[in-house]
C-alpha cells in the first residue's frame, strides 16, 4: 500500500497481458486490412475504406494500410486523396522503419496517380523518388519511357513555324553579310523551331559549307532529302559540298540525282560536266581505293547484289528494273560512285 498508485495499476497487468495486447491488436488490424482487400477486389471501395480506416485505428504504425487506402482512392479517381494517403504511408513508414519496398510502392502509387491526370513531370518526380528507395526494373523502364515522352512534348511545345521563319530570315541576313557564325546560330534555332522543314536544313548546309564543316553540311543535305526526296536544291547543295571535298564521283552522282528530278536543270548539267572534267584520278587507282570502303565491300559480298550485278552485265535493261527498288538503287549508286558500276549520265 506504500507504492504509488500508478505502480499499483501497472503491476496489476500481468507480463503475459502486457505482451499479448499489442499482438492481438496488430492481428485484428491485419484482419481488417484483409476484409478491406476483399471489398477492394469487389470494387466496393466505400466498404474497403471502412475496413482500412479500422485497421489504421488498431495499428497506426503500419504504412501498408495507408498505401492500401491510397489504392482504393486511385481506383475511385480521387487523385488528391490518393496522393495524400501515399504521403501518409511514407511518413508512417519512415517513422516506424518500414521496409524500403513499402516506401517505394507508396511513391510509385503517387506517381501513377499523377499520370492519371496527365501531370507527367510530377509523376516523374514520384517515380524517381521510388527508384531511389528500390530500383524496380519495370518502374525503371516506365520512367525512361516517361522521360522520353516529356522531352518529346517539350520539343513539340517549343516548335513554331512562325518563329522558325523569323529565325531563317535573320540567318539569311547574316549569311549575305558573310557573318556565317551568327547565321548558324539563327539557322540552328530555326531548325529547332520547325524540324520538318527541308529548306532550313538546306540553308544551314550552305552555311556549314562556307564554314568548311563539310561532313555536317552533308548530314543536313541528307536530312533535307529524307524529308523531301524531290527537293532538287538539296542534291545540288550536296554535290557542291562533295566537289569542295574533291569527291568527284559522288558529286557527279548527286548532280545526276538532281537531273532525274529535272532533266533540264542547267546547274546540275554543268555540275556533271565539271565533275567529269575534274575527275582526273586514274580509274584503276580509284577502283582500288573504293574497294577499301567497308560499305562497298559489304555490297559486293552480298549474294543477292552479286546476282543483280551479273544480270546487269548480261542485260543492260535490267538496270532500270532494279532501280525501282530504293534499297537496291542506293547500293547501285554507291557502286557507281566508287567507279565499280558504269552508268551512262544524262
Amino acid at each position: 500500500s506504500n507504492f504509488p498508485s500508478f505502480l499499483v495499476r501497472f503491476s496489476s497487468l500481468s507480463p503475459a497481458n502486457r505482451h499479448h495486447r499489442p499482438t492481438e491488436m496488430a492481428d485484428a488490424a491485419v484482419a481488417e486490412k484483409n476484409l478491406g482487400n476483399e471489398a477492394y477486389k469487389k470494387k466496393d471501395f466505400a466498404e474497403a475504406h471502412v475496413h482500412y480506416d479500422k485497421a489504421i485505428e488498431l495499428d497506426p504504425t503500419n504504412a501498408t494500410f495507408h498505401s492500401n487506402k491510397a489504392a482504393a482512392f486511385f481506383e475511385e479517381g480521387k487523385v488528391d486523396e490518393c496522393i495524400a494517403s501515399c504521403e501518409r504511408a511514407v511518413e508512417v513508414g519512415r517513422e516506424h522503419r518500414a521496409d524500403y519496398t513499402v516506401i517505394a510502392k507508396a511513391f510509385t502509387r503517387a506517381g501513377n496517380a499523377e499520370l492519371k491526370r496527365s501531370n507527367l513531370k510530377a509523376a516523374l518526380n514520384w517515380f524517381q523518388r521510388s527508384l531511389s528507395e528500390y530500383r524496380d526494373p519495370e518502374l525503371l523502364k516506365k520512367t525512361k519511357v516517361l522521360e522520353a515522352q516529356i522531352k518529346e512534348e517539350e520539343l513539340k511545345a517549343y516548335q513554331s513555324p512562325e518563329i522558325a521563319e523569323q529565325e531563317k530570315q535573320k540567318g539569311n541576313e547574316f549569311f549575305k553579310k558573310g557573318d556565317y557564325p551568327n547565321a548558324m546560330k539563327h539557322y540552328n534555332e530555326a531548325v529547332k523551331r520547325h524540324p520538318d522543314n527541308p529548306i532550313l536544313y538546306s540553308n544551314r548546309a550552305a552555311c556549314l559549307t562556307k564554314l568548311m564543316e563539310f561532313q555536317r553540311a552533308l548530314d543536313d543535305c541528307e536530312r533535307c532529302i529524307k524529308i523531301d526526296p524531290n527537293f532538287i536544291k538539296a542534291y545540288i547543295r550536296k554535290a557542291a559540298v562533295l566537289m569542295a571535298m574533291k569527291e568527284w564521283g559522288k558529286a557527279q552522282s548527286a548532280y545526276e540525282s538532281a537531273l532525274s528530278i529535272d532533266p533540264s536543270n542547267a546547274e546540275a548539267r554543268e555540275g556533271v560536266r565539271i565533275c567529269l572534267r575534274s575527275n582526273d584520278e586514274n580509274p584503276e587507282k580509284a577502283r582500288e581505293r573504293a574497294l577499301e570502303d567497308p560499305e562497298v565491300q559489304a555490297i559486293l559480298k552480298d549474294p543477292g547484289m552479286r546476282l543483280i550485278l551479273e544480270q546487269m552485265s548480261n542485260d543492260p535493261g535490267a538496270l532500270r528494273e532494279h532501280l525501282q527498288n530504293p534499297e537496291i538503287a542506293k547500293k547501285i549508286m554507291k557502286l557507281k560512285e566508287a567507279g565499280i558500276v558504269q552508268m551512262s549520265s544524262r
